[in-house]
């Protein structure tokens, strides 16, 4: 297998590049030309490590699922994404993009937003580093994340709507770009996951790579051995699976399980299962799979996880789907929310809308009982007890 890694130009195979405007080219090649060398910068690190550590609580614990793995018949270990502070694994990317950002000298940051959870964990180091913050959020997305919108107008955010196109995460995005490109010299734009022009897939995945990082040394610990069989992770864009992945991409003694959402089904027109409905093409500034029209209109995704409710996936999943490296799962909204009170129930762990497809994908893999998978548990279900509410009042208790 050829190793895995991006090259110079910003690309995995023929994914990735920076597609732009002119008037972003000065802020993305200044982080393309400074980040690997700010972040390997001893006092980045330290600073980097210490915020993990002292503010995030990392390490992050590594659970063995002792009901799950009886239920599935084989070892089931959770990546505990969910007990960071902020509650999912976001944080670990905007405590290394900010930290970019003070030394760039930028004032002003703006963010995107899906699920929220990304937009919570920006203004949280916003308010940390007194930086002036602004997310965008589609109006659809506002409505079915009302806590997280809470929780970012509280750390001092401004939450601006996207009101164009399904009003969800790609629309958001679209309005964060157009604010770049107006203010482009104090502003610095926080991506939330592996997408976006270069140096951002590489740059996120960078950050969220502590995740692997600790699967290694605590599976080290607790099995005797520091890979897994599989790791499965949801994907929408895909940082927390980039950041699942990352230290196993070159190690095909792990499989890599990439779950996307169904929506009401794969064919049903109302779906974001890029893998199987995407084409080649460029979106937010990069190269990657888009679900499209064969005119290159994008085709408007449905998920009722608001964080995998996207057209597209990072440029690195495009790459390891296309050549095999990663295998794609598609969840319905039905089988997320049916995963999402199992796991409820039988570990006392309520996921987050995203993670409830990855734990819904156990019941189409293949595995034996001495195989230990690894499920990234990206965040937890807080945000969605609304989804979970009207789920539970529609069927009956078992």
């Amino acid at each position: 297998m050829k190793h895995i890694d991006i090259d110079a130009r910003g690309y995995y195979g023929r994914f990735g590049g920076a597609y732009i405007p002119e008037m972003l080219h000065g802020n993305v090649e200044q982080l393309r030309r400074s980040y690997r060398e700010m972040t390997a910068d001893p006092k980045f690190r330290e600073e980097f490590d210490l915020l993990l550590k002292d503010y995030v609580g990392r390490p992050s614990p590594l659970y063995y699922a002792e009901r799950l793995s009886k239920h599935y018949g084989t070892q089931v270990y959770l990546k505990r994404e969910d007990l960071n502070h902020t509650g999912a694994h976001k944080i670990n990317n905007t405590i290394g993009q900010i930290l970019l950002a003070e030394r760039l000298g930028k004032k002003r940051i703006i963010a995107e937003t899906g699920a929220g959870q990304h937009g919570v964990a920006t203004a949280t180091v916003c308010a940390l580093k007194g930086l002036q913050c602004i997310v965008y959020m589609g109006e659809v997305d506002i409505a079915r994340q009302a806590p997280n919108v809470a929780r970012m107008k509280m750390l001092g955010a401004e939450v601006r709507p996207a009101l164009s196109g399904s009003r969800t995460l790609k629309d958001a995005t679209n309005e964060a770009i157009r604010d770049w490109i107006n203010n482009p010299e104090d502003t610095h734009y926080i991506i939330g996951s592996v997408v976006g022009p270069h140096p951002y897939p590489d740059m996120v995945a960078r950050f969220q790579s502590v995740i692997s990082e600790e699967t290694k040394w605590q599976l080290q610990e607790k099995i005797g051995r520091d890979y897994p069989d599989a790791v499965v992770a949801c994907v929408g864009g895909g940082s927390n699976a980039a950041g699942a992945f990352y230290h196993y991409l070159n190690d095909e003694r792990v499989r890599l399980v990439a779950v996307e959402a169904a929506g009401l089904g794969v064919d049903s027109g109302e779906s974001a299962a890029t893998s199987q409905l995407g084409t080649e093409g460029i979106i937010h500034g990069s190269r990657t799979l888009l679900m499209q029209t064969e005119d290159g209109q994008i085709v408007e995704p449905y998920s009722i996880s608001a964080g995998l409710d996207y057209p597209g996936i990072g440029p690195l999943h495009a790459f390891l789907i296309d050549s095999n490296r990663a295998e794609a799962i598609s969840v319905t909204d039905a089988d997320a929310l049916a995963a999402a009170l199992f796991v409820a129930r039988q570990e006392g762990i309520i996921p987050a809308l995203e993670t409830a497809h990855a734990f819904a994908a156990l019941d189409q893999m293949e595995y034996s009982a001495d195989d230990v998978i690894v499920v990234c548990l990206s965040g937890r279900g807080d945000k969605d007890l609304a989804a979970f509410s009207s789920y539970l009042d529609s069927e009956p208790l078992k």
